[in-house]
């Protein structure tokens, strides 16, 4: 069984203004995949010591997926937050993501999302629209299971 943790970063979301509707995408999204898994969902505000706990806090999950404070707006500091934890870099899956995105819109040139790895934990960051997440967990799914073993040593 795969844990993983959905953080959602968004400070109208974590104050309540709006409903989280991208990382409730990204839950729906991976249980209808049928892998077998155990989600945690969570929002905190674009605010570097809220992110950076909740990516702590969840260290030992095999993913953890972010959604939002990718582009470059002043507060958009996810990926900033991640990279500066991670002990490793996993550029593919940053690259794939932002390729496929740039397939639907010439928009996604300004997502600076981040994969890396800090323990045995992958984290990954997706934008925070939608549209976005459903194309990003689509293309995750996949490559979830096989992530992970390989990270355990697993053969390709």
């Amino acid at each position: 069984m795969l844990e993983i943790a959905v953080i959602t970063v968004s400070d109208r979301a974590s104050r309540g203004e709006y409903e989280d509707l991208s990382g409730s995408k990204i839950i729906e999204l991976i249980k209808q995949s049928g892998l077998e898994t155990n989600i945690s969902p969570c929002v905190v505000p674009d605010e570097k010591d809220e992110i950076k706990r909740a990516l702590l806090e969840n260290v030992g999950k095999d993913y953890i997926i972010t959604t939002g404070g990718t582009g470059i707006s002043p507060r958009d500091i996810t990926p900033d937050v991640t990279e500066e934890i991670c002990e490793k870099s996993i550029p593919g899956i940053s690259e794939m993501l932002r390729a496929e995105s740039l397939k639907e819109t010439k928009f996604a040139v300004f997502s600076r999302g981040y994969c890396g790895i800090l323990k045995n934990t992958i984290i990954v960051n997706f934008p925070g629209s939608v549209k976005a997440v459903t194309l990003c967990t689509n293309l995750m799914i996949p490559l979830l299971e096989h992530g992970i073993k390989m990270m355990y040593g697993g053969k390709h």
